[in-house]
């Protein structure tokens, strides 16, 4: 599904029409001008959803209602069973005796796909955005496979993909407190990514000198073969994976070899207390509750329940309903 979860914080959501951004209030300027004098154009940001588009459109992209949950419940289920499907026909044994079977399960699932996927862009108001989104983008790629390999056989176990839908499950089962704690990591990743780029600015420089010095104490003859066969020695045991395809032979080798493992634990502990420290920092901030009501114009999701405003683009937001 079309979103971008950023922060819930938003002051055009909750503000006023006079508070919107300046493009959003030109935009209903000309609308009102446009009602003034009878035309019957839409507005700035087009004519609201009706009739069946709408209902269609509430049950698919949001989970506030018991219909959304139900249908989104039954829409994991299937990318479960469909998943689970495409690794039993990798089984051979599976795949000879009940072949026809997984095949007629797997075309019932992506026409099942297909028909939801032509239903989401029927019901937004704008297509194309939500095809070229995140989640349009998945959606596609879930049902793609399966007509590509009409034409080459080897593309069908791409149909994997689909496991990216389970996402959804965030939303759908409104694990707030998990969705939190997602974004919560991901935003002390991104806090400390200047920080750990110097780290392993650090550590590529460890290494390059490391695997260097071992080329010229252990040399070819002990399987240092060049400077690279040396970094690369010197990654392995930094890192403390050790997979003893290639150890030094000579006593200064072994000592080298030592202090490089006593640095790996060093290299594990650096990052991780990098990353702890941030979300540390981030712990007492406490977001207001969002909800899985989606903006019509920009489908942005994630507003608060008493928002007025899309907090991305500053459309009017459709009333909030849940159950």
């Amino acid at each position: 599904m079309a979103r971008k979860n950023s922060s819930p914080a938003s002051r055009t959501s909750a503000a006023p029409a006079a508070h919107q951004p300046s493009a959003a209030r030109a935009g209903a300027g000309r609308a009102a001008a446009a009602n003034a004098a009878g035309s019957t154009s839409p507005n700035e940001f087009g004519k609201p959803l009706s009739g069946w588009r709408l209902r269609c459109y509430t049950i698919i992209f949001e989970a506030d209602t018991r219909a959304g949950r139900r249908f989104d419940l039954a829409l994991i289920l299937m990318v479960l069973l469909s998943v689970a499907l495409v690794m039993l026909e990798s089984v051979g044994n599976l795949r000879s005796r009940y072949g026809p079977w997984l095949t007629g399960f797997e075309y019932f699932f992506t026409a099942a796909f297909t028909a939801e996927y032509v239903l989401r862009l029927l019901c937004v108001r704008h297509p194309l955005r939500y095809a070229l989104s995140f989640y349009g983008l998945v959606d596609l790629l879930a049902v793609l496979p399966t007509y590509l390999a009409i034409f080459e056989p080897s593309l069908y176990a791409l149909v994997d993909v689909r496991v990216l839908r389970l996402m959804r499950v965030f939303r759908i089962l409104k694990l707030q407190a998990y969705l939190q704690e997602y974004i919560s990591l991901g935003r002390a990743l991104r806090a400390s990514g200047r920080k750990i780029f110097v780290f392993l600015s650090a550590v590529l420089m460890v290494v390059l000198i490391m695997g260097t010095v071992m080329f010229i104490v252990e040399g070819p003859e002990h399987g240092f073969t060049s400077i690279p066969v040396g970094v690369y020695w010197a990654i392995t045991t930094l890192t403390t994976v050790g997979y003893g395809d290639l150890t030094p032979k000579t006593d200064l080798g072994r000592a080298i070899a030592s202090l490089m493992m006593l640095m790996g634990w060093g290299v594990l502990a650096v990052p991780t207390g990098i990353v702890t420290a941030e979300m540390s920092a981030q712990r007492f901030q406490f977001p207001p509750k969002t909800t899985t009501r989606t903006c019509h114009e920009c489908l942005t999701e994630g507003h608060q329940p008493d928002s007025k405003f899309c907090r991305n683009c500053g459309a009017k937001l459709p009333a909030y309903h849940s159950e």
